[in-house]
């Protein structure tokens, strides 16, 4: 079984990202909080320097690839954004190279965005899987070090958000966070068991990006292509066996949610907080939302893991409201 992170740890990697990263908000909306029918804290991950929670894992990573390797020259990932945002940002402040792949047809802001940290950006493949298996060839070719998508450092970074939410908020009946390939989930499950807190840990996926539900339910590695429309941020067919045991380990539940609902999610976000967020980071207000009756009446958090919208899904948004 792999392990989580300890207490020490993470307080340790909260330090080191301090200089790059101040603490994000945990807020309560009440008009969220009326439609919820309970108390609602939201950890505001999309406020981080690259609008999304992946860049403490980033630098964490490359501090300690660093450590190992004083003399890497070049960093290469794999990503539909936000993963290769944080990337670029921490190959940035290493003054290392940084490739990032991501599929054809990829979120263009998120793209940009990368390229203005720095990266050199290629579109390859249709889904991510195809992203992935071209950039591991292409660090092979190239002599660059290939930065997974999970791992125990990036773990160990992502879970100081949870960290600051945990001691931050009110003792919490349960948290909904999205899952893409699990470090975001694993962080929260490290922090629970370090704080020895009883909160209920809810996954969420994307419904038309079912793998890691499907998984989870099974207790077994199932693949599943990602058709989602909305979510790229968790568009995963193939879900990483480490993350898979610790989520089977520590989770209550994984809700599925459909785009549509997520798009309306999204758009709650923008009428009720004035806050842009993309279609992975509305995914665990969907769930709660979705579930409301069983959690009416109590103190839930819910993780918004980014704000990176692409245009297009703006505007679908703009045409909701």
């Amino acid at each position: 079984m792999p392990t989580l992170p300890s207490l020490t740890e993470i307080e340790a990697a909260a330090e080191l990202i301090r200089p790059s990263i101040p603490h994000t908000p945990a807020y309560r909306w009440p008009l969220l909080e009326k439609i919820a029918g309970c108390e609602v804290w939201v950890k505001h991950e999309n406020t981080t320097p690259v609008g999304a929670f992946k860049i403490r894992g980033g630098l964490v990573y490359l501090d300690e690839l660093k450590r190992h390797d004083p003399q890497i020259s070049g960093v290469i990932a794999a990503t539909t954004g936000n993963h290769g945002q944080s990337i670029a940002y921490a190959s940035r402040v290493h003054d290392l190279r940084a490739v990032i792949v991501v599929p054809e047809g990829n979120n263009p802001e998120k793209n940009a965005a990368m390229r203005a940290l720095g990266a050199e950006v290629i579109e390859y493949g249709r889904e991510f899987q195809e992203s992935l298996e071209y950039s591991r060839e292409f660090a092979l070719r190239e002599g660059l070090h290939a930065v997974p998508s999970f791992h125990p450092w990036l773990v160990r970074g992502v879970a100081t958000y949870a960290l600051e939410f945990f001691r931050s908020v009110p003792p919490l009946d349960g948290v909904f966070v999205p899952i893409g390939l699990g470090s975001g989930f694993c962080g929260l499950a490290a922090v629970k068991a370090a704080l020895g807190l009883s909160t209920k840990l809810i996954g969420v996926v994307s419904a038309a990006a079912p793998a890691y539900a499907l998984s989870f339910r099974e207790k077994r590695l199932i693949e599943q292509p990602s058709q989602t429309r909305i979510a790229e941020g968790v568009a995963c067919k193939t879900p990483h066996s480490d993350a898979l045991a610790l989520i089977c380990e520590h989770a209550a539940r994984i809700e599925q949610i459909d785009d549509d609902s997520d798009l309306e999610a999204v758009a709650d976000f923008l009428r009720c907080t004035h806050h842009l967020v993309e279609g992975a980071g509305a995914l665990a207000w969907a769930a709660l939302k979705a579930q409301r009756e069983r959690w009416a009446g109590k103190r839930v958090g819910i993780i918004l893991s980014g704000g990176n919208a692409s245009s297009a899904l703006i505007r679908q948004v703009a045409e909701s409201l």
